[in-house]
């Protein structure tokens, strides 16, 4: 094992990211990505600070034919866990899928926003005479077009998520990434981050305006006004949808990428704390899909009903900060 690979093992091990391991050396987080790169190579005092920082000797990072450590000082943040090797083609291959996967899963997203688009434009059509149905006619054409929106979108999210079970194992158990394996990662995904910061700023700006049109009809003809209402509520969805689309896609490939390189929501331990909140994690999102359904069916509120994804979003993470700091008292 070279320097380069012992240097990015170590790192992992530790649950650092290159950020974090470059602030203990006192270096910029390029002068690790290179070493892990094998681009250039510490000066002896950098060596040292190694040696120090790892808890190993200067032996095992100088001598290639060393491959593992003395000493029982290297473990992960929680616990001790056996990381899966991750070979250069496999890698590929999952970012090839993760590009995929994200067009499919933000295109689900966007059609169960969209899905109400047309119920909604129907009633306010029916209702103000503009359409020879009555109100059930009306409804059912609206619903029918909801349903296949939904269906297809459902469609989406089962075939990748059976498609994509073969790397499950990425977001949830440590890696071992093979030699070449993280330069090339680090280099994709240097080459997407200015379409990354574009397309998630945009799509977070789409979704800021989406209520423009909302707040103009209702400045300039009132709420009484059914078609100019009902108009600016389905341009409101249309909006939202564009934008979640835009920032469910970017942040996928992003956070593929983070997966294979373990930094962000996927070091060792943001991974180990991850798998302790599986239960709570499939108890919760199941009260809410629940409670989505049954809110949207029963009072027919779809296009005010989405709004409970964002704010079970918001308070899922809330309720993760909290599990994380009675744990941490315990």
């Amino acid at each position: 094992m070279i320097l380069a690979d012992k240097i990015i093992d170590l790192r992992k091990k530790n649950g650092w990211s290159q950020e974090e391991l470059a602030d203990r050396l006192g270096v910029s987080r390029q002068s690790v990505s290179k070493w892990e790169g094998a681009q250039s190579v510490p000066d002896m005092n950098k060596i040292l600070k190694l040696s120090e920082v790892f808890g190993v000797s200067t032996d095992y990072l100088l001598k290639d034919e060393i491959s593992e450590p003395d000493g029982n000082d290297l473990v992960p943040v929680d616990e001790e866990v056996t990381a899966v090797r991750v070979e250069m083609e496999e890698a590929s291959q999952f970012l090839e899928f993760r590009n995929i996967a994200s067009n499919r899963i933000a295109l689900g997203v966007m059609l169960c926003i969209l899905s109400p688009v047309l119920l909604v434009m129907m009633a306010g059509l029916q209702e103000a005479g503009r359409i020879s149905l009555t109100e059930n006619q009306a409804a059912g054409i609206g619903l029918t077009v909801l349903l296949i929106l939904v269906g297809i979108a459902v469609a989406l999210f089962v075939l990748t998520s059976i498609q994509g079970n073969r790397y499950e194992y990425l977001e949830k158990e440590a890696i071992d990434t093979a030699y070449g394996v993280d330069g090339m990662v680090r280099d994709r995904r240097e080459k997407y981050r200015s379409a990354y910061t574009r397309q998630l700023t945009i799509g977070i700006v789409i979704c800021v305006i989406s209520a423009i049109p909302l707040f103009f009809v209702m400045t300039v003809f009132g709420t009484d006004d059914g078609l100019p209402m009902v108009a600016s509520i389905d341009m409101t969805l249309i909006l939202i949808a564009l934008g979640v689309f835009l920032i469910v896609r970017s942040c996928m490939i992003w956070s593929g990428m983070n997966m294979l390189l373990e930094e962000g929501d996927f070091t060792p331990a943001a991974k180990a704390e991850e798998r302790r909140n599986a239960p709570i994690a499939q108890i919760y999102w199941c009260l809410i899909i629940a409670l989505y359904l049954g809110y949207s069916f029963i009072t027919a509120r779809w296009h005010e009903s989405w709004i409970i994804w964002p704010v079970a979003g918001v308070l899922y993470g809330l309720l993760t900060a909290v599990l994380k700091v009675v744990r941490g008292k315990a």
